[in-house]
């Protein structure tokens, strides 16, 4: 039996459903990874399987990672818009045997797990609002 080819299933994945672009499909396997990785600093010696959301978790690490305040952008061009899309991404590569799940794993656990705001918005806005000091009406009148 041959190994299967990322590459080759994504672009197979992506022709029969074009909803969500090449990439978010790569974003998704980095997040994975990213997950995995989080879960073996947690005291686990293995890679192992990861929940979905210890996944939304580590795609929201890796994304603010790699794209900082543009990540919601990116994930839009992408197709990606909320966490139900990171849910049927990972479903259509468990379909096409790139992902493996348990018989617990369903697209439904990817819903509401966080708003895009929320996650990839808000780390970038200010943390107090900005204010402006209106000017002292005596001040003017001096000059």
């Amino acid at each position: 039996m041959q190994p299967i080819e990322f590459d080759e299933v994504v672009q197979k994945i992506t022709q029969a459903n074009p909803r969500y672009h090449r990439d978010a499909y790569y974003f998704v396997r980095e997040g994975l990874d990213q997950s995995q990785r989080t879960a073996m600093k947690n005291g686990k010696e293995s890679p192992r399987h990861v929940t979905a959301h210890e996944l939304l978790s580590g795609l929201r690490v890796y994304g603010l990672a790699q794209y900082g305040p543009m990540t919601m952008t990116v994930l839009a061009e992408w197709g990606v818009t909320q966490c139900e899309d990171f849910g049927e991404i990972v479903f259509l590569m468990i379909e096409s045997q790139l992902f493996s799940k348990t018989e617990n794993d369903q697209r439904e656990d990817f819903k509401g797990g966080y708003t895009f705001h929320a996650a990839f918005r808000e780390p970038f806005l200010p943390s107090h609002p900005a204010t402006v000091e209106k000017p002292d009406p005596s001040e003017s009148a001096k000059v």
